[in-house]
């Protein structure tokens, strides 16, 4: 397994300024930040370009058999984009098990990322152990939840006042080693259902974000949690 991270914590810097860093600095992959710029929220980058697309029972299954063709698996994330709805509901097709199933019937594949199963209420490691062999590729993202918040939001988060759309009031992503994930146990199943891929960084930490100097210091964060769990 080897130790990588996503490129959008660092907008400003080009893709082969990031390169160099992560080289200099331990890490031995990239996953390439692939989305439009998104106004002010910050960790969004664009180091590939991609063009959108919806409606994925009819998009998906044409590119599925393309990809096949050329060796090359396609990915979603179960991440849930509830910045994507109003009032904070799921806005993709890939948040919950159940769903990753239907998902993998269209050929498709799973980006896995433990942080938003945790504040769905969904064991991360549990999830996990089955579907292994449909995950070429693993985020590491952790999470901070505030339970007395929840309390007064609700599952959704903020509706009333909310001007931030990703901002739900009850949680927030932090870096690993800084949140509630079992990192120890979600490595220890990868490995032991045999997942030789890369597990990537993916920073955004209100706390370690705003400048490059403290995005790098999350790095080293994660770097030194992960680190000593990957096999050399």
């Amino acid at each position: 397994m080897k130790l990588g991270f996503l490129t959008s914590c660092m907008p400003e810097r080009s893709l082969e300024d990031v390169a160099a860093w992560a080289g200099a600095n331990g890490y031995e992959a990239l996953e390439l930040a692939a989305w439009p710029h998104l106004g002010d929220r910050p960790f969004t980058a664009s180091h590939v370009k991609a063009d959108a697309f919806d409606e994925a029972e009819r998009v998906f299954p044409p590119l599925v058999e393309y990809a096949e063709e050329r060796g090359v698996r396609l990915m979603i994330e179960n991440c849930v984009m509830e910045g994507w709805h109003p009032d904070g509901y799921p806005g993709n097709l890939a948040y919950s098990p159940e769903l990753w199933e239907w998902m993998f019937s269209l050929g498709l594949y799973l980006n896995y990322d433990p942080s938003h199963l945790v504040w769905m209420g969904i064991d991360p490691v549990t999830a996990l152990r089955p579907y292994v062999d449909r995950i070429p590729h693993a985020q590491a993202k952790d999470i901070q939840l505030f339970p007395d918040r929840r309390d007064r939001y609700g599952w959704p988060g903020r509706a009333v006042e909310r001007p931030d759309p990703w901002d739900v009031g009850w949680w927030r992503y932090r870096v690993p080693g800084l949140g509630q994930v079992d990192w120890r146990g979600v490595v220890d199943t990868l490995y032991e259902s045999g997942f030789d891929g890369v597990l990537s960084v993916e920073h955004e930490d209100p706390i370690w974000g705003g400048t490059e100097d403290k995005v790098k210091t999350g790095l080293d964060i994660a770097h030194h949690t992960l680190r000593p769990l990957l096999v050399a």
